[in-house]
């Protein structure tokens, strides 16, 4: 599954930046994450709990942070096994583009894969809800970097 869109959120590329290099941050705009922690300056581990139709389960995993192009993009793979709902890896190419000095836009390209019993719900829900937790986030992200708008 493929998906892209792209995000404005007032604020200057630079905090934009930092703040998607803060797993703090990134932890409290996560749907469902209860644990991010830095490993190494590329890498974190992770503990989120989701629920896909019937199925609910604790996902426990890794984020890595490749082809790093500071402070304009960055690819961030994700891989988590949740038991017997099954397993999700997926990846986004993320960029930021400088509007103006306050207005920065995202723009963000993702694939995933799912396999277990995730992967028996049909494509149909698991598509709804991979742009639901998506558009989630991006909005959780930017009332977080930038709460006055």
């Amino acid at each position: 599954m493929r998906m892209n869109d792209s995000q404005r959120i007032p604020a200057s590329k630079a905090t934009v930046w930092a703040s998607l290099n803060d797993p703090d941050i990134l932890k409290r705009c996560i749907p469902g994450c209860q644990s991010l922690e830095m490993v190494s300056p590329t890498e974190m581990s992770a503990t989120v709990v989701l629920k896909v139709g019937p199925v609910k389960a604790t996902f426990n995993g890794k984020v890595t942070l490749t082809d790093i192009d500071a402070p304009s993009s960055y690819r961030i793979i994700g891989e988590g096994a949740g038991g017997v709902a099954g397993f999700a890896k997926g990846a986004a190419k993320v960029r930021l583009e400088e509007e103006s000095p306050d207005i920065t836009v995202l723009h963000y390209e993702t694939e995933a894969q799912i396999g277990g019993k995730l992967a028996q719900l049909g494509s149909r829900l698991i598509d709804s809800t991979s742009r639901k937790l998506a558009a989630s986030f991006f909005e959780n992200f930017a009332g977080i970097v930038a709460p006055s708008a």
